[in-house]
């Protein structure tokens, strides 16, 4: 069994979750900047199996997809240019980047610690991802 691996795809960073081979635990892998995320997938793929990628579907409350989706679609496009062999599955990430955020509070960490948005968007992959496992 191989693992999955969830995508919070943004403009500048993308945050990064993977499960444990036995697809039990969702953990923050981590953020990396958007403009190298296909090199780091191609990368990351040569390393460990991964046998499916979840991208993240922003959408607004009335169930539109929100601006940020025609990007998301284009990194699509990409990604199974790129790496054909691997299927990718879409999931629901409204208020994971809110969630993500008052994770942070309830764990203690400082106002300075949760103003770095790179662990938003590497708790935000993490959310989504076990939102996932939980939904199987």
């Amino acid at each position: 069994m191989g693992r999955i691996l969830a995508i919070d795809y943004g403009k500048v960073r993308t945050g990064i979750a993977i499960t444990d081979d036995l697809q039990i635990i969702a953990s923050g892998l981590t953020t990396v900047q958007t403009k190298d995320l296909i090199p780091f997938l191609k990368d990351y793929i040569l390393q460990e199996h991964v046998e499916l990628f979840l991208i993240g579907e922003p959408k607004q409350m009335n169930n539109e997809p929100s601006e940020s989706e025609a990007l998301i679609l284009k990194f699509i496009e990409k990604l199974q240019k790129e790496i054909s062999s691997i299927p990718f599955e879409r999931v629901d990430e409204r208020f994971t980047s809110k969630m993500a955020f008052q994770t942070m509070i309830d764990s203690g960490l400082s106002k300075k610690k949760r103003q770095n948005k790179a662990l938003v968007d590497e708790i935000s992959a993490t959310l989504i991802l076990q939102s996932y496992l939980n939904s199987r």
